[in-house]
């Protein structure tokens, strides 16, 4: 990028602060500005005085999204810096790792300057929607959690027994019909516990309707994913919603290091070992993780392929490795078909 000027953004809930940085990582001006239409113009105007910066944003599909929405429709492109990159940049910079969001944007600036292979932005309203729709189903899932456990904790007050480990609000409901208490703290706990169970059931309903929705999108984004043993709607929707564009990908070792699941060497002496890499997308590694517990299950080469390893003397985790790293190019196999047949191109 010699001689071009880059301008690095770190995005906060309420705030944007964006660094023009030159080529020579001079920091030539800064400006923050709150999130809001007001806030956007100023970052234009901003910019205006470097008319050929690339735009630099940490975290585009997080924090940064709202921006790189507004950036795009506008037709405006930007880069997409990994946080930990440009943490490792303020690391090494002379301010001995002061962390302020002037620095931080300078960091974003400095990093999209130097690194190599940093891919663009590009909003994909599909991907977003089904980002959206398995994060919104992932919350619901985690307070029914949540509720379930609060639930149990009153039963198992109000009966000798308590509740089942597989609570639901019907079976729950039914216990209930047996208390009558007579006590001021057991009655009170008792209607506590008749409210959670109608919230329980409030939750259940919401779950399956974010489940048909995400169901929907799936075919509506006409992917073959859930042709793959053990990988079903939810599954899928992770996957495509954690990928983004496969294309961003050079190979499907590219792809299993984003997921997490390229391994590790960890060997001492004699003993070579590699575990789990505790780097990548963690929600696409879990989506591997249960394929390759449900292919174990079932009558699957993935079975037949954890076996081998077992048999070859390696633990159950690391047999349980091996076939997360292969699933990872199955997947993305799958994933690069899906993008060349949509585009007419014969795989």
């Amino acid at each position: 990028m010699a001689g071009k000027v880059v301008i690095g953004i770190d995005p906060h809930k309420a705030s944007w602060t964006a660094a023009a940085v030159d080529s020579s990582q001079r920091v030539l001006a800064v400006v923050r500005v709150e999130v809001n239409r007001d806030g956007y113009r100023q970052l234009r105007r901003f910019a205006r005085r470097f008319p050929r910066a690339v735009w630099a944003i940490e975290g585009a599909g997080g924090l940064g999204a709202p921006l790189v929405t507004r950036l795009a429709a506008d037709d405006v492109q930007a880069v997409d810096v990994p946080a930990k990159l440009a943490a490792r940049v303020r690391l090494l910079s002379t301010g001995h790792n002061r962390k302020t969001d002037q620095a931080d944007a300078v960091s974003v600036a400095i990093a999209a300057l130097t690194a190599q292979g940093l891919r663009s932005v590009e909003t994909d309203q599909t991907t977003a929607a089904l980002r959206a729709w398995t994060e919104h189903r992932e919350d619901l899932v985690r307070t029914r959690t949540q509720t379930v456990n609060r639930l149990h904790v009153l039963l198992a007050q109000l009966l000798p027994a308590g509740g089942a480990a597989n609570l639901t609000a019907d079976s729950a409901a039914a216990l209930l019909r047996t208390v009558r208490p007579r006590e001021l703290l057991a009655r009170t706990q008792r209607q506590i516990a008749v409210d959670l169970v109608a919230e329980i059931r409030r939750l259940d309903r919401r779950i399956s309707a974010a489940g048909d929705a995400i169901t929907a999108a799936v075919a509506a984004a006409g992917s073959t994913l859930t042709r793959l043993y053990g990988v079903g709607d939810i599954v899928a929707a992770i996957v495509l919603a954690r990928t983004g564009s496969v294309s961003r990908f050079a190979s499907s070792a590219h792809f299993a290091s984003f997921a997490g699941v390229a391994p590790i060497e960890v060997s001492s002496g004699d003993v070579v070992r590699h575990r789990l890499s505790r780097a990548g997308d963690r929600q696409l590694n879990r989506a591997l993780h249960v394929i390759a517990i449900t292919q174990i299950r079932g009558d699957t080469a993935g079975r037949a392929y954890y076996q081998r390893k077992r048999q070859a003397g390696k633990s159950h985790r690391e047999a349980l490795r091996c076939l997360k790293r292969r699933l990872a190019d199955v997947v993305y196999r799958t994933l690069l078909h899906d993008a060349n047949t949509s585009f007419g191109t014969p795989s």
